[in-house]
Parts: C-alpha cells; sequence; structure tokens
C-alpha cells in the first residue's frame, strides 16, 4: 500500500502533504478536482485516496462511490472540516476508511494511513484464518478479546448487554438499529462471541460499498469468466461466513432486486456463485445493521417488506454516546490508552477542564468521533495530561459555529480590561469561520469572499490559534 492519491482543490495544502508522504516512502500524486481525480484514478488505480469532502465540482461521498465500484479494495480516507463531522461520519457508512478534520497535521494523516494499512493486512490474514478453519479455542462462552472492546457502564449500555446476552444463544435473526459510529458492529461481534458459533467465522460487510454490479460477487462469490472482470473464481461474503455470522451494515442501502436475490437465499439455505451452477447448502446466522428504521423503508417502498420481516425475529436499539453518560469518561480512558499504544507515548490522563467538555459536548459521530478527537488529541500533546488546548474548537466553544448563536462580546469578562487590538482580532477570526461555514470550510472560495489570498488567510487562522493556546 504505497501509492497514494490526494484529491483537494486547495494546491499548496497537496504540495506539502505529497512532499512529506513522498519523505516517508510513499509514491504519491494530486489532482485538484473531483473530475480529475477520478480520471487520475482509472488511468492507473491507487492503493490509498485520500479526498476532500468538498470539492469545487464533486462531494466527497461523489468521488468515494465512482472509487470504489472502479477497485472496491482501494482505501478512502475523507478529509473534512470538523462541523462536517456528522456528514463525514455518514460517509464512512459508504465505505470510506476514516475521516480527518481540517487543519491538516501531517503525522495525523501518516498515522492513519498506517492504521488502514494495518486493517487490510489483518482482513487478509482474518480471511486467509477463516478458509483453513483456525478457530477460537479454548475460551469460555461469552469472553471478549482483552483489550479489544470496552463495555460501558451506564445504566442504558447494562440493558443493552442485557438483551445481547438473552438473544445470543438463540437461533434468532437480528435487525441493530442505531446512529452511525454508535459501534453496531462491535455489537454484532459481541453477539457472535455469546453464541454457540463463537468458534466459527464472523464476516462483516457494508452494503453501503456495493453498487448493484458488485452486489451480487460480494455476497455469493462468482466463477471466473462469468462477467467482465472475473479473471479468478471468488468466495462470497456467505460462503466465508458458512457455519457462523454474516453482518450486514446499512443494509437497506442493498438494491431492490438484490434484496430480492437475498430473500430467496435466506428461505432456500442454499445459493449458487454467480456464473455457477453448483447449488451450496448454507447454515449461517445474519445479523443486520441499519440507522433508519427498516419498517419505514419498507412503508415507502425502499425495502422488501418480506426481507424485513425474516430478519426482525429480534431488535435491539443501540443508543447514542449522549443518552449514555456514565459511558463518557471510561470510553475516554479507554481510548487514550490505546492511542498512548498507538503513538508510544506516555500519557497519563485527561484535566478537569477535558472532562467536563467531553461530558458537555452532544457527539454527534458517536464512538467513532470520540475514538478520532481523542487520538488527535494525544498526538498534539507534548504533556503528560492532555488538556483543552489540543481539542477542536467546536469541542471547547460548540455555539461558536453555530448559526443561532450570538456572537460573543470580545470584553464580556469583566476581570480583563478592554484591548482594542484583542477586539479587533476576535472579530476578524469570527468573521473568517462566519465565511468558512458558509462555503463549507473551501478556503479557496472563502478567501475570494473575504478579499484576501489563501496564504494570508492561513497565516490569519493559523496566528489566532497560536494567540488562542498562548493566553
Amino acid at each position: 500500500m504505497n501509492r497514494i492519491l490526494i484529491i483537494d482543490d486547495d494546491m499548496d495544502m497537496c504540495a506539502l502533504l505529497s512532499r512529506f508522504l513522498q519523505r516517508k516512502g510513499f509514491e504519491t500524486d494530486m489532482a485538484y478536482t473531483g473530475n480529475s481525480g477520478i480520471a487520475k484514478f482509472k488511468e492507473n488505480p491507487f492503493d490509498v485516496v485520500l479526498c476532500d469532502f468538498r470539492l469545487g465540482d464533486k462531494e466527497g461521498h461523489e468521488v468515494l462511490r465512482e472509487i470504489k465500484t472502479a477497485r472496491p479494495v482501494t482505501t478512502v480516507i475523507i478529509i473534512t472540516g470538523y462541523s462536517d463531522i456528522k456528514t463525514a461520519v455518514d460517509i464512512i457508512k459508504q465505505g470510506a476508511f476514516d475521516y480527518i478534520t481540517k487543519p491538516l497535521i501531517p503525522d495525523e494523516v501518516l498515522n492513519v494511513i498506517k492504521k488502514s494499512q494495518e486493517y487490510s493486512d489483518s482482513r487478509a490474514i482474518a480471511g486467509s484464518v477463516q478458509k483453513t478453519a483456525a478457530t477460537v479455542k479454548n475460551k469460555p462462552a461469552g469472553a471478549m478479546p482483552e483489550d479489544e472492546y470496552l463495555v460501558g457502564k451506564d445504566p442504558r449500555t447494562r440493558e443493552l448487554y442485557k438483551q445481547i446476552r438473552l438473544v445470543a444463544p438463540t437461533p434468532y435473526s437480528i435487525i441493530l438499529y442505531g446512529e452511525s459510529g454508535t459501534g453496531k458492529e462491535v455489537i454484532g461481534k459481541t453477539i457472535h462471541q455469546y453464541s454457540d458459533r463463537k468458534s466459527k467465522p464472523f464476516i462483516a460487510l457494508d452494503c453501503g460499498t456495493l453498487s448493484k454490479e458488485l452486489a451480487g460477487s460480494e455476497l455469493f462469490g462468482h466463477m471466473k469468466g462469468s462477467f467482465t472482470g472475473a479473471i479468478n473464481d471468488k468466495e462470497g461474503h456467505f460462503e466465508m461466513a458458512n457455519g457462523g455470522t454474516l453482518f450486514l451494515d446499512e443494509v437497506a442501502n442493498l438494491p431492490i432486486d438484490v434484496q430480492a436475490a437475498l430473500l430467496r437465499v435466506i428461505q432456500e439455505r442454499k445459493f449458487k456463485r454467480v456464473g455457477g451452477t453448483r447449488e451450496m447448502s448454507l447454515d449461517i446466522r445474519i445479523i443486520v445493521a441499519s440507522n433508519e428504521n427498516l419498517q419505514e423503508a419498507y412503508r415507502k417502498g425502499r425495502f422488501r417488506e418480506d426481507l424485513f420481516h425474516r430478519f426482525n425475529e429480534f431488535s435491539i436499539h443501540i443508543p447514542p454516546l449522549r443518552e449514555r453518560k456514565e459511558d463518557i469518561l471510561p470510553f475516554a480512558d479507554f481510548f487514550l490508552k490505546k492511542a498512548s499504544q498507538e503513538l508510544d507515548k506516555e500519557i497519563e490522563g485527561f484535566d478537569n477542564e477535558v472532562l467536563k467538555l467531553f461530558i458537555q459536548y452532544p457527539w454527534p459521530g458517536n464512538l467513532r468521533e470520540f475514538r478520532n478527537v481523542i487520538r488527535r488529541a494525544a498526538l498534539l500533546t507534548d504533556t503528560p495530561v492532555i488538556n483543552s488546548s489540543v481539542l477542536p474548537i467546536e469541542i471547547i466553544k460548540p455555539a461558536q459555529l453555530s448559526e443561532d448563536a450570538p456572537a460573543q462580546a470580545s470584553f464580556s469578562d469583566p476581570l480583563k480590561e478592554p484591548d482594542l487590538k484583542v477586539a479587533a482580532s476576535q472579530a476578524e477570526y469570527e468573521t473568517i469561520l462566519k465565511v468558512l461555514k458558509q462555503v463549507n470550510y473551501n478556503k479557496t472560495k472563502a478567501a475570494v469572499i473575504l478579499k484576501i489570498d489563501r496564504k494570508t488567510l492561513y497565516n490569519k487562522i493559523k496566528d489566532y490559534e497560536t494567540q488562542k493556546q498562548t493566553e
């Protein structure tokens, strides 16, 4: 995984990031629009694509879809302004590996790329292990991998795990409902570990990444020569999961005709590879996940009612992090421990102000956003205890970018003397933030509206943030 394509309309940022990654041993190329990036990718596919969420001609989800259709194994990492996190989290369900918030920190970018390499390697190893039927042994029912997951302590979390333990030993199909980032796949794995199938494979498939053309092959596999590009026989996810559990994430995104094929396979417990003639028997448990109500989806004609009833033998609702306040601090410690190990740093914890901010913040991206904020803070901190200076401004001042929030008075603190220079700087920075939000954090457009060049815009933002950290 050494070839990286950077797609961003900020030419300076592209050049700086490209030079940094080249020094780290990667081969890079750049594109400044979505269409030119897709064209470069189709000419000569890359292992990793770093793509800005807001481009002049396309949005990140459009670029992602075309790249995943052309080469599903490519890792796509989204670059986003912090105010776009909820949308960025949604795009992960469509197949992006992760997101990185602006302003970019080169070491953070490198860290996420390395994580994607480790993930790809582990998936390849897992697939190989499953094919040879190497299984988990000498593990009591319900045992979870040490240090991999954390079970929260909030009453709603305890109720969630009560339901998991109740349904796990049964053969029931299950629907998991929850917002993006709440950990639906982790809950699916937990159910598998508590079941009598725990020694068999757990295979996950993100249905949001599947095009109509690829869905049949990914689900059921294909035979060599069955369609253009089928140069080898391929095992599908049903075949890989046979005997174990198949987890289908964002199942509502499956095309209707693929839903019909899926229903037939579930009813008959048999399937054929695309282009194949041999029927294979199926012994499998299916867990599906969705961030939308599937009952509502079938009423609107976007999901088959008969397939819904096949899946809906039991349903579990995973509460968002903002409704599980007692889980926030344990997860903060858990994510910090993981980040410290990852970065080989000794970080003792968080100061009290940071812990209060964590509890007050609504976490629209849930656990995924929480993990990324802590990983970024751990990377930036140069002290044994993490303080608020390394947190995104939206967590420190959640109303700062709200359209309804009144402008903050620059000398509202009675303990401070009014300072015209500070007041002017504050007003200038608030204007910059307002314009950036209006143009979805496209700095090129913001610079045009503000009638300054892009370099001056970068310098003003940097100067203000430096000033805030020294106050």
